[in-house]
Formats: C-alpha cells, structure tokens, sequence
C-alpha cells in the first residue's frame, strides 16, 4: 500500500491509502521524495480545469528507483539510484513524436494523466510510488537534493521555450512576468548572454529580477511598457519577447514590444482562453514571429538535468518554501498567493 493526497472534487483533498502501482518488465516503481506545486495543481485545486476526479497531482517530481522489472537495463539503472522522469505520456508514434515534437504529442492529452473515468486521473506526483517507464528516466547526482530535482521539468519548459528562439549573445530579451517561469526565463536568457529585460507590477520580484540576472526592469503600472521597451533597444524592440502570462491583453503588449524579424513566444497559456485580435498585416509586413512553447521535450529534459547535475544552474532563489505532504493545506494555501515562487512538496514516510 501507498499514501497520496487524492483530490476527490476541487478543493478538497485527503491523505488516501491506495495500492501501490503494480510495475511492467520494462518499468521501474519510482519512490517519490519531492515534488512541485505547479499554477495547474492550483488550477485544480479551484475547479479550473477540465479533468476527471478523483485525481493525484503533482507532475513536477523526483525520487528513487526502488523496485526494476525484468527487463530493465541493470547495467544503466539500479535501486536507490536517484531519478526524474519524463512526465509526457508521448505515443512515439504519431508525426510529430517521429519529427522530433514529442512534447506536442496529441494522444498525450486522452491520457490517464488527465481523464480517467474508471480510476483517478493525474501524474501522481502528490504520492509515494509512481510506475514510470525505464526509457523515461533521467539519471540524477547524489549530491544534488531532491527538492532542487523537483525543478527539472519547470526548467526543462522554460529550456525548450528559450531554444525555439536561439537567444544569442548581445540580444535585447524581453520577459513579461516575474512569477517562477517568468523568472527561470530570466535565469537562462542571462545564461545566454542576453540583455535581459523584465516587464513585472512587483517591486520585490523587480529587485529579485536584477540579483537573478536581468539588466533592465519596468513597472507596468507606472510607465507604458511599449514605450520604455523601445527606449532601451534604441527604438528597435526586443528581438525575442517572451510572455510567461496568463492575461490575454499582455500578450498584444508582448507582440508590439516584439523587433521588427523578431519573435515572441505565448509561453503561457491563457486563463480565460479569450481569443486576442492580431493585425495580420503588420505581422506581414515586419515579418513578426508569432510562437508557443508548450512542455518540455525529451532533449530539454536531459539539459535540466545536466544543468542541476553538474552545477551550471541554482534553482534555489526560486524555490519559496519546502512543506511536508501531511502540511499539504498549509503549502496550497501558499502556492495559492501571487506573490510567491515555487513551493515543494517532501513526500515523507
């Protein structure tokens, strides 16, 4: 047996005994030791979504190997190993898995971890034991804590959302929106020797924005953001403008904050999904680049990893607070306030 925090209906959530999931001569059982609180887990938690209940959050995890079946590889995996797994449920199959789109797959969205009417929907991460695919597993360092592992798959998002653009050395970056994405954002594009701007109401995420890396922020509520992202690029724009939020009217804002050539990216989805009018002649004639980045793919996963196993990257300053999964009121409650950064989950017993 297991325990997991089951949300039976939006809002309400108990710690549930549940059989521990049964595992494939191909699959591992992954004992979860940590395990994020993304916006869509608050979503959940609102009634927000559109999936089947009952259903165990948390797709943002870490932990151990401790059960293999038959056929796993012993020669690249072993009990105790430290692991993240890839958490989209591709076919491998269809065009896009075969084109290398694998985190777009279509078939991933029919899946279990969002509707399940026979049994309970989700990722499992909320829990103590996941099945995962051997072939799905990322191999992690000793030393790196499993509540830093919790951050792989936001930082994989983030990677793939930063390698669609080809963020290159002295490019004017724009990121409109100071939340944990917003920010992870800022993080790698400063990697990416960018002159990183941050467009965020805030002024402590402002202050943290500048510790983290970005070089100029503007006060959305004080000053016109098109105007100010303008001045500092020499009247040109930013070359890549990435909008990390869910209001529709920003990502009009974000589109003429774009340079002429350049490219802006709805990284976030949109909360309501109200459909935004575009000038299509303008994005005709400056040749605008209008994308979305969605997941993480199989390769940005393996970057995360490598980023955090090798010490190329600090998720620290974005991680808020690090709850018990018995205190799981007390870190939604958190999770829930506008004003914080990631919380984690610590899967004990």
């Amino acid at each position: 047996m297991m325990k997991a925090l089951v949300m039976s209906e939006p809002g309400k959530v108990a710690m549930t005994e549940l059989p521990k999931p049964a595992i494939g001569p191909e699959e591992v059982l992954v004992r979860i030791r940590a395990a994020g609180i993304c916006i869509n887990d608050v979503r959940d938690f609102k009634g927000e979504g559109h999936y089947s209940y009952p259903r165990i959050g948390g797709h943002e995890f870490a932990g151990e190997i401790c059960e293999m079946g038959a056929a796993v590889n012993k020669n690249r995996f072993h009990i105790g190993q430290k692991v993240v797994t890839y958490v989209v449920d591709n076919c491998k199959e269809c065009y896009y898995c075969k084109h290398g789109c694998e985190n777009i797959c279509p078939d991933f969205a029919s899946t279990t971890a969002y509707q399940n009417p026979n049994g309970i929907s989700g990722f499992g991460g909320f829990g103590q034991y996941v099945a995962a695919k051997a072939e799905d597993l990322y191999i992690c360092r000793d030393e790196v804590p499993y509540e830093e592992l919790a951050m792989v798959e936001p930082l994989a998002c983030v990677l793939n959302s930063i390698n669609k653009c080809q963020v290159e050395f002295g490019d004017d970056v724009l990121v409109i929106g100071g939340g944990t994405m917003g920010m992870l954002h800022v993080m790698l594009a400063h990697m990416r020797g960018a002159n990183v701007i941050l467009s965020e109401p805030m002024e402590a995420r402002r202050k943290k924005a500048l510790e983290l890396g970005a070089n100029i922020v503007i006060d959305p509520i004080h000053c016109d953001v098109v105007k100010e992202v303008k001045n500092v690029t020499d009247g040109l724009g930013a070359k890549v403008v990435f909008n990390t939020t869910a209001v529709p009217a920003l990502a009009l804002q974000a589109l003429d904050c774009t340079a002429i050539n350049g490219t802006m990216v709805m990284f976030s989805s949109l909360h309501p999904n109200q459909p935004v009018e575009v000038n299509l002649g303008l994005i005709h004639s400056s040749q605008k680049n209008i994308t979305g980045a969605q997941n993480g793919s199989v390769k940005t996963f393996w970057q995360a990893v490598q980023l955090l196993n090798k010490g190329l990257f600090d998720p620290k300053p974005l991680i808020e607070a690090v709850y018990d999964y018995h205190d799981f009121a007390k870190a939604m409650s958190c999770a829930m306030r506008n004003d914080t950064y990631k919380v984690i989950l610590k899967i004990t017993d």
